[in-house]
């Protein structure tokens, strides 16, 4: 049996430059979680139905399991960590633990991930819009309510900031 074709790739993942090789068949989420122990993208369904591994390729929301590794060379990524830490938390990651629209945890990365994608590209979005932008990600947990209020207000936030 022959074995996997290794590749070299360089890419920036949260600000930070990576230069790695990387198996052929390997996805953008297996290198993140793996070999650079980013762990915020959660591996779930594996075929991008529940949005849990949602990632910012080059500004883009990407279901980083459906992303092959090799595809990302050149690119830079941002996952969950890349928005904010425990210190410094964003105003997205923030608005989500203010509204309750944090339970298990298992999809808030993808979410928040979704969302600042959605804020990035439409900082006046209506509930409508954030219902659309947020159809690709599951969760059992919360019943979507607080998490598009979540959204709601920060995008709110931006607007009232924008004015003075």
């Amino acid at each position: 049996m022959e074995k996997p074709a290794l590749h070299s790739i360089t890419f920036k993942v949260n600000h930070c430059s990576y230069s790695i090789d990387v198996f052929s068949h390997h996805t953008l989420l297996e290198v993140l979680r793996d070999q650079l122990g980013i762990t915020g993208p959660k591996e779930c369904c594996g075929v991008g139905e529940c949005g849990a591994c949602t990632v910012l390729m080059d500004g883009k929301a990407v279901n980083s399991c459906l992303i092959l590794a090799v595809e990302a060379d050149g690119s830079e990524i941002i996952t969950i960590e890349g928005l904010g830490g425990p210190e410094s938390l964003s105003p997205l990651q923030q608005a989500f633990i203010d509204m309750g629209a944090v339970q298990c945890g298992f999809c808030t990365p993808g979410m928040i991930m979704a969302a600042q994608y959605l804020l990035n590209t439409n900082p006046n979005p209506t509930e409508e819009d954030v219902r659309v932008a947020l159809a690709g990600n599951l969760c059992r947990c919360t019943g979507y309510t607080r998490i598009i209020e979540a959204v709601l207000s920060v995008a709110r936030e931006k607007q009232i900031e924008g004015k003075k």
